[in-house]
């Protein structure tokens, strides 16, 4: 029994079935994603989605699908499935689905009569490659293959529609073709590991509609374009491999290619691997540059989430090589006191007031995993001090430390913490002012740059930063902290104070440095506990509260509008554990745990293996946005790395 697998009965409903993507990425960030029947469901689906840095460094999706036709005797058997317009299927292949099993890739199984088929699934990791391994296990007459490439040639965020621009001209090469069909784009090289007939009949397919896209309120329908298709024999016992590419490869080696990156996946055997897998996907390596992808499959680089997830992703893996070499590209992007908060270069926006903040705790989380609090001063202090002293003085969107020692921060129309959606252009969450979460933040960041100031014997920065660990602690207790009503308001805005029940102050529990006491942290996690928790991560409001959206769907107004308003999200979860186990300790274990173990569940509901953005604030807590999420996925690795550290304290 594999750890992830589906039968014949689950495969054959549709209504299933098309809620479940793969996702499989290389390291350089390009990526294969649809579900788990090859059935595409959103635009950004494809098996070869590759940046385009000659057009505008975004993912274009490539290769869109590839049909696979069994014929025996001279009877075809279409083994895939299209969604067109008006909720019309077809060819209906999924009805010759057997099993499929996730080993360490995808292997699905065909059976049509007495044939049987598997195929195989895999993305070279450092090329921009799809490998598709086909065998034929079983037949009892000549058998041949069938293979038509639909392609689209288009940025993931737009539809392909037909047109007279297209190149209908192709290059034979050996074993396959080359092909492009705008100007501009890398020619996309598709061959097999024997040679194989090409029959050439350029056209157009109409009218392929992606459910997905339509439940969104988004453009849903679109035009593939196929210079024609592939015919090979294939005989009982016989493995044909099918490559897709933007280089050309040696046909008599794919056989090993595909033989060497299977034997670099690690085993799907487990919920630990499983996660292990996904946290890999997000970590891209171009340019000389490391960075984190916040989310499959349409984010980029973002600063929040890239320093909210490092820790997870690498070094709660061990990979302390990583987590440096994420933060030193990061700090290239840098601007004045600020970090991007998506987007690299001249795409870059900095309307984030925490990223920055954010990369003091992950330089921290480096410093004690390393143990090298020795050298962050030395080595750091220049951008540690920009950041300090911008925040301090003042910089861009209001944000400054006031006489309090305080950070406020905002402007209208703006939405500068992780809670930034935005509507008609108003922010859903304002959060103008003092942010609980952010003067948390703030507080740690300067108490951990004392702490390697002091080691570094820095005695000016110590002298001139010390006062504000005694000021800020007494602030934020007289600016967000009511005894009566136990816990701690989410944002102060002059007479204004917000007492809705939000998770961000849990982030004033977890940190290494906190600004409030034992007692009040207790109360803190008592009603986040009470108010907020799920089993699949924290809702970003009560539901109690009138504005309280339990639902994440529909159109994108519709699903902003719920977005910070009870949807939950995973990544909190961390924090919650963390603030929860230094209270209790060895005690909260058993607690703890069992949200660990509920996380299993999510291995087979979304994003095969991996951890969606959100999750509906409502039982039975349906996921939603991204299929894979990196601080969701890192801060699940991070609760096994606080279970298994308080489970070895006496």
């Amino acid at each position: 029994m594999n750890y992830i697998e589906f039968d014949k009965t689950q495969l054959v409903n549709l209504e299933y079935t098309l809620n479940k993507e793969f996702l499989r990425t290389n390291r350089a960030g390009s990526y294969a994603n649809t579900t788990i029947i090859g059935s595409n469901t959103r635009k950004y689906h494809g098996l070869l989605v590759v940046p385009q840095p000659t057009i505008d460094n975004e993912n274009h999706v490539l290769l869109s699908s590839l049909d696979e036709t069994i014929i025996q005797h001279d009877a075809e058997f279409n083994l895939a499935l299209h969604r067109f317009c008006h909720n019309v299927y077809s060819p209906k292949g999924h009805k010759y689905l057997d099993n499929l099993t996730v080993e360490s890739i995808p292997k699905i199984t065909y059976r049509v009569g007495g044939v049987v088929l598997t195929k195989e699934m895999l993305f070279v990791q450092e090329e921009d490659r799809i490998l598709i391994k086909y065998t034929l296990e079983d037949a009892h007459s000549a058998t041949k293959l069938r293979m038509r490439p639909f392609l689209a040639f288009r940025n993931v965020n737009k539809s392909s529609k037909a047109n007279n621009y297209v190149d209908t001209h192709y290059e034979p090469i050996k074993n396959g073709i080359r092909c492009r069909m705008y100007m501009g784009y890398t020619s996309v090289f598709m061959q097999f590991s024997k040679k194989a007939e090409f029959v050439a009949s350029p056209d157009w397919y109409y009218n392929f509609e992606y459910i997905k896209e339509q439940e969104r309120g988004y453009e849903c329908c679109e035009d593939l374009f196929t210079y024609g298709y592939f015919e090979v024999d294939i005989k009982k016992g016989e493995s044909i491999i099918f490559s897709a590419g933007t280089d050309s490869s040696e046909p008599i080696s794919l056989g090993r290619l595909f033989s060497k990156e299977l034997n670099k996946r690690i085993p799907r055997t487990n919920f630990e691997n499983n996660l292990i897998n996904s946290a890999q996907q997000f970590i891209v390596k171009k340019n000389k540059k490391t960075e984190i992808i916040a989310g499959y499959p349409w984010f980029g680089s973002w600063g929040r989430d890239t320093f909210i997830s490092l820790p997870g992703l690498t070094l709660s893996l061990d990979d302390s090589k990583t987590c440096k070499a994420v933060i030193d590209s990061m700090l290239e992007n840098l601007e004045g006191p600020l970090f991007p908060n998506c987007g690299t270069g001249t795409n870059a926006v900095y309307n984030s007031v925490d990223a920055s903040l954010w990369f003091f705790w992950s330089l921290q989380q480096y410093a004690r995993h390393t143990k090298t609090k020795d050298k962050i001063w030395k080595e750091y202090k220049d951008k540690m001090l920009l950041i300090l002293n911008g925040y301090k003085n003042g910089c861009q969107f209001n944000i400054k430390m006031h006489d309090n020692g305080l950070i406020w921060a905002g402007e209208q129309g703006k939405a500068l913490t992780w809670m930034d959606a935005i509507v008609a252009g108003k922010a859903v969450t304002p959060r103008i002012g003092y942010c609980v979460e952010i003067n948390a933040l703030w507080y740690n960041a300067i108490m951990f740059s004392i702490e390697v100031a002091k080691i570094a014997k820095d005695n000016n920065f110590v002298k001139d930063w010390e006062y504000l660990s005694e000021l800020i602690p007494e602030s934020f207790k007289d600016v967000f902290w009511d005894k009566n009503k136990g816990y701690l308001a989410d944002y102060v805005n002059g007479e204004y104070k917000d007492w809705a029940i939000r998770p961000n102050q849990i982030i004033a529990t977890s940190l290494p440095y906190n600004p409030i006491s034992e007692q009040i942290r207790k109360l803190v996690i008592d009603i986040v506990k009470n108010e907020l928790l799920t089993p699949r991560g924290l809702r970003t409001l009560s539901p109690k509260d009138l504005n309280y959206k339990g639902l994440y769907y529909g159109d994108q107004t519709s699903r902003d509008l719920a977005y910070h308003q009870g949807t939950v999200w995973p990544w909190l979860i961390g924090h919650f554990v963390e603030g929860y186990l230094k209270i209790h300790k060895k005690s909260g274990l058993s607690f703890v745990e069992s949200i660990y173990v509920h996380f299993e569940g999510v291995m087979k509901e979304h994003g095969i293996g991996s951890i969606s953005e959100v999750y509906d604030g409502d039982p039975p807590h349906k996921p939603g946005g991204c299929i894979s999420q990196a601080w969701s996925v890192a801060e699940v690795i991070r609760m096994k790395k606080l279970i298994d550290y308080y489970s070895q304290l006496d």
